[in-house]
């Protein structure tokens, strides 16, 4: 169980740390007026995404052998508020995949501001996660 503990923990940090970075690159994104400096962030976007879809999974099916494989924090209300924490990482992941094919096909409507509030959603989550799962409120 500590294995699949491990490389739990390492795919979500890593997972996480393509959604923090992500909307990053989509703040110059929505700013970028250089053809070549938005070539170079979508290439940098496009890479990221296709590189912590796969950590994203990873965590999501080792955090599925946890709980179901071995019991943590099964029938405990933390867990099913976690559960909740998790699909909106999923939501925000696919919600990134949106933004980027809007950037790709030069429609996006959005702000540089507005990715800047879009790129506080995951600390938010990740904050409320992590309660969740070290106090075990409830």
């Amino acid at each position: 169980m500590l294995w699949v503990k491990t490389f739990h923990i390492l795919f979500v940090v890593s997972w996480f740390a393509g959604l923090f970075y992500l909307p990053r690159i989509y703040v110059n994104l929505a700013q970028a007026d250089d053809p070549a400096v938005r070539a170079t962030l979508l290439g940098m976007a496009g890479r990221l995404y296709r590189f912590m879809t796969p950590l994203g999974i990873l965590a999501l099916i080792l955090g599925v052998i946890l709980w179901l494989g071995y019991g943590i924090g099964q029938g405990q209300g933390w867990l099913h508020a976690k559960l909740l924490g998790v699909l909106g990482l999923a939501v925000f992941h696919l919600a990134c995949r949106r933004h980027l094919r809007a950037f790709t096909m030069g429609a996006n409507r959005h702000s540089h501001q507005y990715f800047r509030w879009f790129n506080e959603i995951p600390v938010l989550l990740l904050l409320l996660i992590l309660i969740l799962v070290v106090v075990k409120p409830f």
